[in-house]
């Protein structure tokens, strides 16, 4: 991922996985671009493309790297 292209986080208010995600990255000062789901729903179409049809939050993409769901950094 270049210096310049920011992660991509898809979520939905209603995951608590989303929201230890977010809480997470703020924290730790790293930018992105949340894709809200509930304020986005044409947006699942592009999720379930790179999730191999998952419908599930949330979802992290860097560059060409796609990771489902959450588990904690650092």
């Amino acid at each position: 991922m270049s210096s310049t292209e920011k992660m991509v986080v898809y979520t939905h208010p209603d995951c608590s996985y989303s929201d230890s995600l977010k809480e997470t990255l703020d924290s730790s000062g790293i930018e992105y671009i949340e894709v809200n789901l509930a304020l986005n729903p044409e947006e699942w179409k592009t999720l379930e493309k790179i999730t191999d049809g998952k419908r599930t939050t949330p979802v992290t993409v860097e560059g060409a790297i796609v990771t489902v769901g959450f588990n904690g950094f650092g």
